[in-house]
């Protein structure tokens, strides 16, 4: 199985994912998820959302991690992504933000959630399991309960000395897997 920032990149990789929807090939089992399950590699142990949440959608997300320096370390502050993916009713996107938070731009829905597992990648922003905390509407992230970051690639912190003040931006990419109930 291949992840699908692997499977997918850039406009092929969206038209691809397009395709798979018009088609309806490959779609996980049961009524709620249009996901292509067969697609998705499988998560960490550690990072598998409790029994009873189903996945509702996939985005692939490209971004930067914001770093300022203070007392002469780099600390985060936000992220700041675009994410495109896979949901119910076809082709999403969304931006990613500070608290942290998810907004869909087709519908204004919105969830914040909280890390509640971590799993390390060497070199890059650890994949998580985050718990919903908030949501706002009835749309796209409106029911979400559970969400995860997988397939991080960058934005890890800078190192070396910095300058009190200055911020910076570390390019990152990444999976988000959405659940609701089921």
């Amino acid at each position: 199985m291949i992840a699908y920032s692997k499977w997918l990149s850039g406009a092929a990789g969206v038209s691809l994912l397009a395709a798979l929807l018009i088609g309806g090939g490959g779609v996980a089992s049961g009524t709620s998820p249009r996901v292509p399950a067969d697609r998705l590699s499988p998560a960490p142990a550690a990072l598998v959302p409790p029994a009873g949440n189903v996945l509702s959608a996939v985005y692939l997300a490209k971004g930067v991690q914001v770093y300022q320096c203070t007392s002469g370390a780099w600390t985060f502050v936000e992220p700041a992504a675009a994410l495109t993916g896979l949901g119910r009713a076809g082709l999403r996107t969304a931006v990613h933000f500070r608290g942290p938070s998810w907004e869909s731009t087709r519908d204004g829905s919105l969830v914040e959630a909280r890390a509640v597992a971590s799993s390390p990648v060497a070199g890059s922003i650890p994949e998580l399991l985050l718990q919903a905390t908030r949501n706002r509407g009835e749309g796209d992230f409106g029911a979400v309960t559970y969400l995860q970051r997988l397939a991080t690639g960058g934005g890890a912190a800078p190192t070396g000395v910095c300058v009190d003040g200055a911020t910076t931006g570390v390019s990152y990419r990444a999976e988000y897997r959405f659940f609701v109930a089921g």
